[in-house]
């Protein structure tokens, strides 16, 4: 009676620790509202989509050029294999709550001790009559053989692996927006680079006419001085301006190089020559958006998304981390052939042996490392969720900032189109009064030199524009 109190006293303070064990985190875990999200659908104007863009990114060249990229250039690559990585991964947490099935044939040997339970047990065994000749264990070396089927299965009465599951499922969507994201950057950057190669054909078309228009000056000089009417300053000032621009030229040459090595780059090759379609100096009309910040489209895009689902992931993460202070209930089960003789192994039903064990497993010396692991998996879900606030502040910021941008910049290219064709009769007034003797050579080399910088001017800033719309696309998401 005594030693069964005892036993019952045991069991209660067993049942005690296991209980004291299963507390969870009773700390509330919840987020603030996403009020910045709220906020732009609020204040946005939907007048601006992808479709606008349509009409503007239409160069068969360029189209080209971004097709080779999305097949060779080796980040996107690199991302499809860190894609189908995160694909396995989920595939794994999906399938986490299903039990393991194990086929098993193992063979193995014993050597009791002669004062141990089976060394005693086994000795007494043999000599007992009650069993046969197959019946008796061979001794001292007793093999044991075993054939069949064993299982583990951990059941998921809390939830936890279906939040590690949905962690896992989270991050492949995060992975998934990942790529997206890298692919608009590259797209964006291939159109940056191919518009800033026509803004250099253009500046090497308009520093080549002005050498033209230099050297038929300074062949005019030439021709007063041996009239009497320059001076040897007059031609070594007109020849300077001359070298100066020439100079210009091999310039931009190497800037062209370079950026067809930067666009080959992005597109898995080496350096080659880029084909690209002629952008007229004279052109005067540049594309014209809608004004307005979509909502729609500012929280589609990938970084927002992107974030996002790491915020829904370490969420799952905090919750997994909470439900790891509960017990875990295991079941192990197995069926098979069992024997310690192998001429008796498949001899049924003697040798078909089966059995199940199920238990809970509650942590109690590691709760420390538990409660650390909680927080910091609650930490990191804040630092997501104002990871997040931050992308959602940022995008709108650039969506603003490039509509300003190209609609400010087409107004300063107007102007500056005004300005060229200012300096340009400038030019030709300057030759007539220098030739009539009412204008000095300086006159002449200073409205040179001011169309020149104007015209260049000109090209950057309708070079600014189209950069303007490239990130405008880019802030928006891509497509």
């Amino acid at each position: 009676m005594k030693q069964r109190t005892k036993n019952i006293s045991w069991a209660l303070a067993a049942s005690g620790v296991l209980l004291a064990s299963c507390q969870t985190q009773k700390r509330s875990f919840t987020l603030p509202e996403n009020n910045t999200a709220l906020a732009i659908e609020t204040a946005s104007r939907d007048t601006l989509s992808l479709a606008s863009f349509d009409s503007i990114f239409q160069d068969e060249h360029l189209k080209h050029l971004i097709d080779t990229a999305l097949q060779n250039n080796f980040d996107l690559i690199a991302a499809t294999q860190r894609l189908q990585a995160a694909s396995a991964n989920m595939m794994i947490a999906k399938n986490a709550w299903l039990p393991t099935v194990n086929a098993v044939a193992s063979a193995g040997v014993d050597r009791y001790g002669d004062y141990t339970l089976n060394g005693v047990g086994n000795y007494d065994t043999n000599l007992s009559p009650n069993i046969n000749e197959k019946q008796r264990i061979p001794t001292p070396h007793t093999p044991d053989y075993f054939l069949g089927i064993r299982s583990s299965w951990e059941v998921d009465i809390w939830g936890k692996i279906k939040q590690k599951k949905q962690s896992a499922i989270a991050q492949f969507f995060a992975t998934q927006e990942g790529r997206r994201l890298l692919q608009t950057q590259v797209v964006a950057g291939i159109m940056n680079i191919y518009y800033e190669l026509q803004a250099l054909d253009n500046e090497l078309e308009i520093i080549r006419s002005n050498v033209k228009l230099q050297d038929a000056a300074l062949a005019t000089v030439h021709i007063q001085k041996a009239g009497g009417r320059a001076t040897e300053l007059a031609v070594q000032q007109f020849q300077a301006q001359l070298l100066s621009t020439k100079a210009l030229e091999y310039n931009v040459l190497q800037e062209i190089t370079a950026l067809e090595n930067q666009l080959n780059a992005l597109l898995g090759r080496l350096p080659r020559t880029i084909t690209r379609s002629k952008l007229s100096v004279q052109q005067s009309t540049l594309p014209t958006l809608q004004q307005g910040i979509p909502a729609s489209l500012l929280l589609n895009r990938p970084d927002i998304q992107q974030a996002e689902w790491q915020l829904k992931a370490a969420k799952a993460d905090v919750n997994a981390a909470r439900l790891a202070f509960l017990p875990s209930l295991s079941i192990t089960p197995y069926v098979g052939f069992n024997a310690f003789r192998p001429e008796v192994l498949f001899q049924t039903p003697a040798s078909l042996a089966w059995g199940v064990l199920g238990g809970l497993t509650a942590p109690i010396f590691n709760q420390k490392q538990l409660k650390g692991n909680f927080n910091q998996q609650k930490a990191n879900a804040f630092a997501m969720y104002y990871g997040y606030q931050q992308t959602i502040v940022n995008s709108y910021q650039e969506v603003a900032t490039q509509l300003n941008k190209v609609s400010n910049q087409q107004e300063a290219f107007k102007l500056k189109q005004q300005e060229v064709m200012v300096l340009q009769n400038a030019v030709s007034t300057a030759n007539t009064l220098y030739s009539t003797g009412y204008a000095s050579y300086l006159e002449v080399i200073t409205a040179q030199k001011s169309v020149l910088e104007a015209e260049l001017t000109m090209i950057n800033t309708r070079r600014q524009v189209f950069q303007g719309l490239v990130q405008l696309y880019r802030a928006l998401g891509g497509g």
